[in-house]
Formats: structure tokens, C-alpha cells, sequence
């Protein structure tokens, strides 16, 4: 009795420890998909968006929905909340039917329509996605939409050739870069690029900027004669690096403290694309998924800065970013788990206005 009272008084002198849950993160995965597109996004609550499929197989190169599929689970996703496609190129539509089928699939949002009809092959992948979109349900986002991924606030830029009608809430100041950079000319070509659904995401503080394929001339527009987007602490660079996609007048406007590059060994990160990227006010780090083969150790970041390094030993090492509701964001290397951690709302050195 007198132990079980003394443990009693010893009890009652402990202070009582509260242990909270740990707060609930954004977390963004840029997936290895050799030069395709394919960035995961789970929100604080546990929903997901996958942003573009990656590749389909073709010729020697294999779907990239198995490295997806296991993004996916190792994220501990049950399901996928929301499949947007940017656009309609090979390297972003993927295998969507063999995605469905591997792993549930809620919902399906798109542009619309491939800018020209295709042909061959790719009518064949298109027609089996159409197929798809129809069974799960799509939506075709316009400017001004938002994806209503719950906890965070993703807000529709561009879409289907269109851009924002009116500038976002705390943007629209002219942008002084207009008057030394001449709108690109657009590239009749790659008119499916220019149908790229862009995405702005917003968590608290942090806002983070991806536009997909959108190429240079369309994103002048965005940001010329007035900033429709206002400053990001991430932009995910255009079009995986590749110099098509540069306008200094948009890096410059956006003024972004990080640059995620999601390109291949032999595809995006151009060396081209670095000036324009160092001459950013305020960008403190570029973070890529491969080391450009093009590019030579001064076109290149530092190798921790790099997911993959060669490509016969590739390890399909993701870039992962995480928000903290604190504001404050780490972006990390899975290769190696080199991390840095940064502070929202310091576009270009600044408190963001």
C-alpha cells in the first residue's frame, strides 16, 4: 500500500505532457519520368492530384506509370483524387488506361480537345484515353477554375491557348522587363504546348507556379504590360528547362526563391536556360531531377541539387517539397535526402506584397 501511494504522490508531481498530432504538410513529388511530366500533390488532408502521366511505352522506352504507381503508393495513397492532363503530348498523357488500372482514379480534368487532330499512333493513345475520361468523369478547366483539392488553394492560369482575364489578388503592377524583352514568337509546331493548363498553387504564404509546356510567348502574356501572377516562392520552370520556354520577363516578374526542373538526362535543363535562370533576382536555388547531358558542370546545379546523375545507374530519385502550414518549405533530394529549408514570402529577398 505505502508503494502504491508513493507512486501516486510522484504522479501527481509530473507535469502533464500534451503530445499534438504533428501539423499537416503540402507535399509535392516531382517524379523521375525521363523527361516527361508527372508531379504528385498531396494536400494537408490526405488528397491527392496527380499533374500529367509521364510517358506511354514507345519504341525502347518503357510507360512510366509503374515509377507513378509506385509514387503513388509510397505516398501512402489508397486512391488518386484528381488526374489532371496539361495537355496532349506524349510525354504528359502517358498510359492513362493503364494508370486506371493499376490504381483508382476519382476524377479526370483536362483542356478540352488536342489543339489539331492527331494522327496515327496518337489518335490510337488518344482515343483509349477518351475512353477512359469518359468512364471516371472529366472536367475541362478554363481560367479562373480552380481544382478543388481540399486544403489548398489551386487556382486555373492558362488553359486550352487562354490566359487569366484579370490579374490575382495582389498583382497586376506593370512589369518594367516588358519594355527589354520582346514577346517569342510562337512555334507553330508545338501548338500543343501552348494549350497547357498552368497551375498556381497557394498554401498560407507559400505559392508555388506551374505552367506546364506553356512556351515563352504565351507566357509573356501573363506577365506583360501588367503581372497577372504576382511574386511565388517556387516556379517549376517551363517546358523541363528547355530554352523554348524562357522568358526572362516572366522569371523576373515572378521573382521565385526556388527552381524545380523536371527533366531528363538528354531532355530539358538546356544550358541556354541558365542565364535567364541566374539573372532571377532573389533565386537562391535550382533543384533538377536528372544532370543535363547537354549542359557541362556550370550549366549543371551542385550534385546534391540533382536527383539522378547517370542515367545507366539511374535510381529514379524523385525532388520532394514539403510546406509547413508555418510557412516555411524544404525541398529534398530522395537520392541522397540532401535537404534545404526555405521561408515563404521572400520573393526575390522581400516580404512577397
Amino acid at each position: 500500500m505505502r508503494i502504491c501511494l508513493r507512486l501516486l504522490f510522484l504522479v501527481s508531481l509530473t507535469p502533464l505532457v500534451v503530445f499534438s498530432a504533428p501539423a499537416k504538410t503540402l507535399d509535392f513529388y516531382t517524379i523521375d519520368v525521363e523527361g516527361g511530366k508527372s508531379v504528385l500533390v498531396v494536400s494537408p488532408t490526405g488528397e491527392s492530384m496527380l499533374l500529367d502521366a509521364g510517358w506511354p511505352a514507345v519504341g525502347n522506352r518503357a510507360a512510366s506509370t509503374e515509377r507513378i504507381v509506385a509514387a503513388l503508393k509510397g505516398a501512402g495513397l489508397k486512391q488518386l483524387d484528381y488526374l489532371v492532363i496539361s495537355h496532349f503530348d506524349i510525354d504528359h498523357i502517358g498510359d492513362v488506361p493503364a494508370l486506371a488500372a493499376r490504381f483508382p482514379i476519382r476524377h479526370i480534368m483536362d483542356h478540352g480537345q488536342p489543339r489539331r487532330p492527331p494522327s496515327g499512333s496518337d489518335r490510337e493513345r488518344f482515343n483509349a484515353y477518351e475512353e477512359v475520361r469518359q468512364k471516371i468523369g472529366r472536367t475541362v478547366l478554363t481560367p479562373g477554375d480552380k481544382v478543388p483539392l481540399t486544403g489548398v488553394d489551386i487556382q486555373v492560369v492558362t488553359s486550352a491557348g487562354r490566359l487569366l482575364s484579370k490579374p490575382l489578388k495582389g498583382a497586376g503592377a506593370p512589369n518594367p522587363l516588358c519594355a527589354t524583352n520582346a514577346q517569342a514568337a510562337p512555334i507553330e509546331r508545338d501548338v500543343e504546348d501552348d494549350q497547357s493548363i498552368g497551375l498556381l498553387f497557394q498554401f498560407g504564404e507559400f505559392r508555388m507556379l506551374d505552367l506546364a509546356d506553356l512556351e515563352a510567348h504565351l507566357s509573356h502574356e501573363l506577365v506583360c504590360p501588367v503581372n497577372l501572377i504576382g511574386t511565388v516562392d517556387v516556379y517549376h520552370v517551363n517546358v523541363h528547362g528547355q530554352f523554348k520556354g524562357m522568358a526572362a520577363e516572366l522569371t523576373g516578374a515572378l521573382r521565385p526563391t526556388v527552381a524545380i526542373m523536371g527533366n531528363g538526362a538528354r531532355k530539358g535543363a538546356d544550358p541556354a536556360t541558365w542565364p535567364i535562370l541566374r539573372a532571377t533576382a532573389g533565386l537562391e536555388d535550382i533543384w533538377q531531377v536528372h544532370y543535363s547531358a547537354a549542359g557541362a558542370k556550370d550549366t549543371n546545379p551542385p550534385p546534391d541539387f540533382i536527383a539522378n546523375l547517370d542515367q545507366p545507374t539511374d535510381e529514379f530519385a524523385m525532388i520532394k517539397l514539403v510546406v509547413q502550414s508555418g510557412g516555411t518549405y524544404a525541398v529534398t533530394n530522395t537520392r541522397n535526402g540532401f535537404t534545404r529549408t526555405y521561408h515563404a514570402g521572400m520573393a526575390g529577398g522581400k516580404k512577397k506584397p
